[in-house]
């Protein structure tokens, strides 16, 4: 898309950098700044009405505005925070509630990142859950990789980006919607109504009624669209309903002729999707209307700065054109006077770095799979578009540093009123680009001549052959698997030289080790509800096990196999639904209850028992999963539910611990510190966190320290429930992986030590954990730690099971306990002198053979002549069969080629290729020679041209491939000696 010439609303501009978080205010003919900030929290004037009335009666008195409306910006704030902040508080006096944005990691299985505004609301949209609020409106952190190739280069892609967004959930729908998009665009941001194009689905004549006669918009700016533009679906079944959009023009004097394109990217940008989520579309492809119709709206905040803020793109708005200004210092160039290319390097650093930034502060870490994934390839691409554009190391001196570091400050700066938890992780979030870059350097450079190589060769061979030049498959995936190229970077970079890639190939390379996850799905699937579903005339369960480990209960409902029964016998594996139940079910990283359900016998009601081994959720209804073990069991019948008192006092007590060891980690390696997963069982903890290095021993050692300190203060817990607000204002930390209802959660607070938002089950006093211990800690992902722990009965188990092994380790070795590490070290250096001893004898024995196989030498060549031997030594090992060649190499006169094969275990085969400084010179090497050979036996390898080692696993054929070795050398030296 070019904007060289855009003119917006007849007055151009030039962009400017703008220091953050001023506001920008534009009239006819500058941009100044001001030091008016925008408030970080919205704070919104208290309606007397009911949101519901507020909706209905603010909905009357949109008007169509007039045609020749022309812009005043004197008075109005069209930064991009303060952009985001009117549209919020637009829709909050028109009876929305404000929510905040969620985390860029779904909890929804089928996309991989959250890639749209109502992802968040999708269990609502499919009558999962019921609606809190009739209507919402959002802020929305958004990433989405499918387009890659294209940002930097249009106008308006990205990877990361914010939608604002208003949600109906069966409360208004498509005339409240049309009518409050155009108010918002033509009365509260005053575009001018004559450069507002909307678009309908064809068949949408009710829409078109709609803005054509209560809007007011000509109909000449009124286009209908088919379904593949304007028809949204979830998926082949499940809710769907027309879309209507709204464009912007950049040239309305080019006219409104019929044949007017609205995908022309130079006259018009799409800024805001309304659906209509009015149908149910079935198997067999028909649309029946849905019970509850609902609005799914998104404004992309990047293309309305863009229009308001009047610049020629998304780039060079207030949100994204600082941080291009960063690199540019850093680069020392000047964006301005930049040619294309460096333009869009500067603008796909940019971009990544917003979304590296976001992702990791939302807890994910650079690596080969899923989301880490995404992490690591944006900042490869960042790295390398870096390389192109001049910059080395930090550029503060240090030609082996990072400059992404230096980058990523400039969006944390930015981010108070995206995120402001961003600012309090800035340090992990940058060390863990920092380490991510640095790593990447170290075989950037190595990788890089070898694909200028491969690509050299390709081109080369297409010269020959008069093909399409394309770079094998094997190739991609050794530059991917050895130097951590992305094959997309590989990609890009051939693409630039003209070549293509053999994807089959790589694809063929990738499968047995591929651990890539699938890119980002871009397409939210809903399917409705099934009508027939047994859940949905059951009543929530109603839990008990905060204050109670057993309770009088009525099943409601059975499950064999996941469908319903009446009555389940002994032996049956079923799934009980009651009404109340003591049980906890597994959430938050705490495993579920165990326990019994008792049935007595009573008149005609039969004894029964059932073992519930698990309890899950599904909503609020809860699942016990179990054996029956005797008798028969009916839906309607009471029961009494039992907890296993035991073995919930081992949960509550590693479930306290997990919070004491959080609070220890944040005071001993810093408050930057976050959890990112956990589990907490009946026999240990575990508590993954995001930290960039492992925890030194007396890290450790204070940690331990700290939490047996606060054990022994035997402090009381508190427990509240509290609106979610009031409770983060309190300071209360949320717990990995939890969801939180905006009127009530609670709160559970070691005074003084910890409090955070759980559902979990805690001791009454921290006395009762009685000790902890850590027993591991390790890392396992980039940027993830992880710490197994022990406390109470389980510490005590652990404890005694390392002293019974203590006990049998001083027995065995005669020695006291204090005395058992000197005893054991002393005992390895006796070992690795025996070892050494008995190497040394192989080694000897091995020169021995080899002295004796000497003989057996033959020579190849008139003129100059080579002596060669290729022989089998039997089952010697590989470091003797290596000194049998280097002895042979030293005693045979040169120029002499050693090839020796050997078995030394079964399933195991040893070869080693040595060549003397005169067969080197003729060019042939021991490192190229050997590899084939070894697959020949069903394995590889390598070395330097004078020598090579190899292995393979197929000892029967070592006797063809040493023959094969024997005639392929002699070959190859008679036509080197000519």
């Amino acid at each position: 898309m070019n904007f060289s010439r855009v003119n917006l609303f007849d007055f151009p501009l030039r962009p400017i950098l703008l220091s953050h978080p001023s506001s920008i205010f534009v009239s006819t003919r500058f941009v100044t700044r001001t030091s008016a900030g925008v408030s970080p929290s919205i704070l919104l004037p208290r309606s007397t009405q009911s949101p519901q009335i507020i909706a209905k009666s603010s909905s009357v008195s949109v008007q169509p505005v007039s045609e020749d409306a022309k812009e005043d910006y004197q008075s109005k704030d069209v930064s991009g925070d303060s952009i985001r902040r009117r549209f919020l508080e637009f829709f909050a006096s028109r009876g929305h509630k404000v929510l905040p944005s969620s985390s860029l990691v779904p909890e929804d299985p089928t996309v991989l990142l959250t890639i749209a505004g109502m992802l968040q609301f999708k269990p609502i949209f499919l009558g999962k859950v019921p609606r809190e609020v009739p209507c919402a409106t959002t802020a929305q952190r958004c990433i989405r990789t499918n387009d890659l190739e294209n940002v930097g280069k249009t106008a308006r892609h990205h990877t990361f980006f914010e939608m604002l967004g208003n949600f109906s959930f069966g409360d208004y729908f498509k005339k409240e919607a049309i009518k409050w998009a155009w108010e918002l665009s033509t009365i509260e941001f005053r575009l001018p109504a004559n450069r507002v194009w909307v678009s309908i689905y064809e068949d949408d004549d009710e829409a078109f009624e709609i803005w054509k006669n209560e809007v007011g918009v000509s109909v000449e700016r009124i286009k209908r669209m088919g379904e593949a533009d304007n028809f949204w679906t979830s998926g082949p079944t499940g809710p769907c309903g027309p879309c209507s959009e709204l464009y912007y023009d950049f040239y309305p004097e080019r006219g409104y002729d019929e044949d007017v394109d609205l995908g022309d990217d130079t006259r018009f940008i799409e800024f805001y999707n309304l659906v209509f989520m009015q149908y149910n579309k079935t198997e067999d492809g028909l649309l029946e209307p849905l019970k509850q119709k609902n609005i799914d709206t998104g404004l992309g905040l990047e293309r309305i700065a863009q229009i308001l803020q009047k610049v020629p793109n998304n780039y060079e708005t207030d949100l994204i054109y600082p941080i291009i200004a960063k690199i540019s210092e850093l680069a020392n160039i000047s964006y301005d006077s930049a040619n294309d290319k460096a333009k869009t390097s500067l603008k796909v650093i940019a971009d990544h770095m917003r979304a590296v930034v976001y992702l990791i502060s939302d807890g994910v870490s650079p690596s080969n799979i899923g989301r880490g994934y995404v992490v690591r390839r944006l900042i490869r691409r960042a790295v390398r578009k870096g390389k192109s554009l001049g910059i080395n190391g930090d550029m503060n001196g240090n030609l082996k540093g990072a400059f992404l570091p230096a980058v990523a400050e400039k969006v944390i700066e930015l981010s108070t009123y995206i995120d402001s938890d961003v600012k309090l992780k800035a340090s992990r979030i940058i060390e863990e680009i920092r380490q991510e870059e640095l790593h990447f350097k170290k075989t950037l450079e190595r990788g890089e001549k070898l694909l200028d190589q491969k690509l050299n060769d390709a081109l080369s061979i297409a010269d020959k052959t008069k093909d399409t030049p394309y770079l094998d498959g094997k190739d991609a995936f050794l530059l991917y698997d050895t130097f951590g190229f992305p094959v997309e970077i590989t990609a890009e970079v051939a693409e630039e030289r003209g070549v293509s890639i053999d994807m089959n190939g790589f694809e063929v390379e990738m499968e047995n080790q591929r651990r890539q996850s699938q890119a980002a799905h871009n397409v939210v699937k809903l399917t409705v509800e099934d009508d027939a579903d047994m859940t949905k005339n059951i009543a929530d369960t109603e839990f008990l096990g905060y204050d109670s480990l057993s309770a009088r209960a009525v099943v409601k409902s059975l499950l064999v196999n996941g469908k319903p029964v009446i009555r389940v016998s002994e032996g049956s594996e079923v799934e009980v639904l009651q009404d109340r139940t003591p049980f906890y079910a597994e959430s938050g990283g705490q495993i579920a209850d165990h326990g019994f359900l008792y049935v007595s016998s009573d008149g005609n009601q039969e004894k029964a028992v059932v073992e519930v081994s698990d309890v899950q959720k599904s909503l609020k209804i809860f699942v016990h999963k179990g054996t029956v073990k005797s008798g028969a069991l009916e839906v309607g019948k009471e029961v009494e539910a039992a907890v296993d008192a035991d073995l919930r006092q081992r949960a509550k007590v590693h479930h306290t611990a997990t919070h004491l060891l959080q609070s220890a980690l944040k005071k001993v390696v810093g408050q930057e510190t976050s959890q990112a997963g956990s589990l907490v069982a009946f026999d240990r903890l575990r508590f993954d966190f995001n930290f960039n290095r492992s925890l030194h021993d007396n890290e450790l050692e204070e940690i331990e320290c700290l939490i047996n300190r606060w054990i022994g203060d035997a402090t009381r817990l508190e427990t509240k429930v509290l609106p979610l607000a009031d409770a983060k204002r309190a300071g209360a930390i949320a717990m990995f992986g939890e969801k939180y209802d905006e009127n009530e959660v609670r709160v559970v607070e070691v005074p003084g030590v910890s409090m955070e938002l759980c559902g979990g089950t805690h001791v009454g006093n921290t006395a009762e954990i009685r000790a902890f211990k850590i027993i591991s800690e390790q890392g396992i992902a980039s940027g993830i730690r992880r710490i197994e722990a022990v406390a109470g009965e389980a510490f005590i188990e652990y404890i005694n099971s390392r002293d019974s092994q203590m006990t049998r380790l001083c027995s065995t070795l005669k020695v006291k306990a204090e005395d058992v590490t000197n005893r054991v070290e002393n005992l390895l250096e006796e070992l690795r002198a025996a070892r050494k001893e008995a190497s040394d004898l192989r080694s000897k024995a091995a020169v021995y053979k080899a002295s004796v196989i000497s003989n057996k030498a033959f020579t190849v060549g008139t003129s100059q002549t080579i002596r060669v031997l290729v022989e089998s030594m039997d089952d010697t090992d590989a470091d003797s069969l290596k000194s049998a060649a280097e002895h042979l190499i030293s005693t045979l006169e040169d120029p002499v080629a050693v090839v020796l094969g050997s078995s030394p275990e079964k399933d195991k085969v040893s070869l080693v290729a040595a060549f003397s400084p005169g067969v080197v010179s003729l060019g042939v090497q021991a490192g190229k020679f050997i590899g084939p050979i070894a697959k020949l036996c069903g394995g590889g390898g390598g070395g330097k041209p004078n020598f090579a080692q190899a292995g393979g696993r197929k000892p029967e054929n070592l006797p063809s491939a040493l023959e094969k070795a024997r005639e392929d050398l002699v070959a190859t030296l008679f036509e080197k000696l000519g």
